[in-house]
């Protein structure tokens, strides 16, 4: 993902920072490549996918004090936003 961001998005199609230029987006791994070749052929110039990093992976990085690039760090299946955000009583 460093090569990536470093040495395509940066040196070579000069958006210097992918959190916050309007020049790069996302697409949800949940669409796939499908998704990809979709938004290519809509509005955009290249596409990317990355081999999704491991629950090993990541917390490596985390353990190192490291901060993962953006979206890197999409994981599937998401849990349901009701077992994360809801207060249980007594």
């Amino acid at each position: 993902m460093q090569v990536l961001n470093d040495r395509v998005i940066r040196d070579i199609l000069g958006i210097e920072n992918v959190r916050t230029s309007s020049d790069i987006d996302f697409v949800g791994g949940s669409r796939g490549i499908e998704g990809l070749i979709k938004r290519c052929s809509d509005d955009s110039l290249a596409a990317f996918a990355m081999h999704p990093c491991s629950i090993d992976e990541l917390l490596d990085v985390a353990d190192a004090g490291l901060i993962m690039p953006p979206k890197s760090t999409w994981f599937e299946p998401k849990p349901r936003s009701g077992y994360v955000v809801r207060v249980f009583d007594d």
